[in-house]
C-alpha cells in the first residue's frame, strides 16, 4: 500500500460469489479497510490474479468526516464477538442459530417463534500460571467459523495456542472432534509455567515446521469449501502482538495449513506448508486474515 501505519484488517469482496450466471457480479475487487488509519482500499484481483494492483484509495478525509471516531471495518465481524449462523429444522419448523464467541466462550442463540434465547455450549476455562502478566491465563477465542455442510465449528484459542474442532450436529451440545497446538503462550521452555490445567497434563511442545520454530498463536482461521483444509494465520493487531508476542514483530506471523478429518473428525497439521511473512521484501510483514478468491466459509452469502 501507498502509505505506512494502516493496519489492514478484515477484507471483504466487491460480490458474494452465489451471483451466478451475471458477468457483472464477478469477484474482481478485494476491499481492504485499514484499522488505525480509516483508509480504505480496493485492490483489482481480476485483471491478474497472480499480480493484484491498486485500484483505488478512499481519501482519510471521506471517512473522518463520515464514520468518525470508529474507522471502516467490513460487515460480518462485531466486536468484541464473532458470529457465524446456520440453519437448523426443529419439528418441520425452520429456525436460525447463531454460535458467537466471547472472550472464551462459545454461545449457541436460536430465534424459534420470533424469540431469541441464548445457551452457553462451549466453556475454554482459564489455567493458573506464573510468570505471565495476570496469575490467570483467560482462553481467548479470536476466530470462529463454520463448515459449509453445518457439521462443525472452528475457533482460534489465540493464548493458549490451540485450534479446536467441535461436532455440533447437536447445536445444544457441542462434541469436541479434534483439536491441534500451534504455539501459543503456555509452551514448554517458555517463559510461563502453567501451575493448574483443568483440560492438559502437561505443557504442549513449541512448533517447528520446516526447521522454523513458528512465533504466537494461531489466529484467524479460513476453511476450504470442501472442509478439507484448515488454514490459519497467527498476527491478532500489532500493538496485541507487540504486548503478548515480541517474537511476532521481529519476525512476522505466518500461514499454516491443517488437514482435516471430516469422516471422524481431527486436525492434523501438514509439515510441508509454510508461508513465513517474515521473508516478505518490505518484511517483516504481520498477516491477518485469509479469503478464497471463489467463495469460503466465512464471507459468503449462499442464495
Amino acid at each position: 500500500m501507498p502509505y505506512l501505519k494502516d493496519e489492514l484488517h478484515h477484507s471483504g469482496w466487491n460480490t458474494c460469489s452465489s451471483c451466478f450466471g451475471d458477468s457483472t457480479k464477478a469477484r474482481t475487487k478485494l476491499m481492504l479497510p485499514s484499522f488505525i488509519s480509516s483508509r480504505l482500499y480496493v485492490v483489482d484481483v481480476g485483471s491478474d490474479p497472480r499480480a493484484p494492483k491498486l485500484h483505488k484509495a478512499s481519501p482519510l478525509s471521506l471517512w473522518l468526516e463520515t464514520l468518525a471516531p470508529a474507522g471502516p471495518r467490513v460487515s460480518g465481524q462485531l466486536t468484541p464477538a464473532l458470529i457465524q449462523g446456520l440453519a437448523q429444522q426443529q419439528g418441520g419448523e425452520t429456525s436460525e442459530v447463531t454460535c458467537a464467541c466471547w472472550a472464551g466462550t462459545v454461545q449457541q442463540c436460536g430465534l424459534g417463534g420470533g424469540t431469541w434465547s441464548v445457551e452457553k455450549v462451549i466453556q475454554v476455562p482459564s489455567k493458573k500460571v506464573k510468570g505471565w502478566l495476570l496469575p490467570e491465563m483467560p482462553g481467548l477465542i479470536t476466530d470462529i467459523l463454520l463448515s459449509l455442510d453445518d457439521r462443525f465449528l472452528y475457533f482460534s484459542n489465540w493464548l493458549h495456542g490451540d485450534i479446536r474442532q467441535y461436532d455440533i450436529s447437536n447445536p445444544q451440545k457441542p462434541r469436541l472432534a479434534g483439536q491441534i497446538f500451534l504455539g501459543g503462550s503456555i509452551v514448554k521452555g517458555g517463559p510461563v509455567e502453567v501451575l493448574e490445567d483443568q483440560e492438559l497434563k502437561c505443557q504442549p511442545e513449541p512448533l517447528v515446521v520446516k526447521g522454523k520454530r513458528i512465533p504466537g498463536g494461531p489466529q484467524m482461521i479460513q476453511l476450504s469449501l470442501d472442509g478439507k483444509r484448515l488454514y490459519v494465520t497467527s498476527s491478532l493487531y500489532s500493538a496485541w502482538d507487540k504486548q503478548f508476542y515480541p517474537d511476532l514483530i521481529r519476525e512476522g506471523s505466518v500461514m499454516l495449513q491443517i488437514d482435516v478429518d471430516t469422516v471422524n473428525g481431527g486436525l492434523k497439521l501438514n509439515p510441508n506448508f509454510l508461508v513465513d511473512f517474515g521473508k516478505e521484501p518490505l518484511g517483516p510483514a504481520l498477516a491477518h486474515e485469509l479469503r478464497y478468491p471463489g467463495g469460503d466459509c466465512s464471507s459468503d452469502i449462499w442464495i
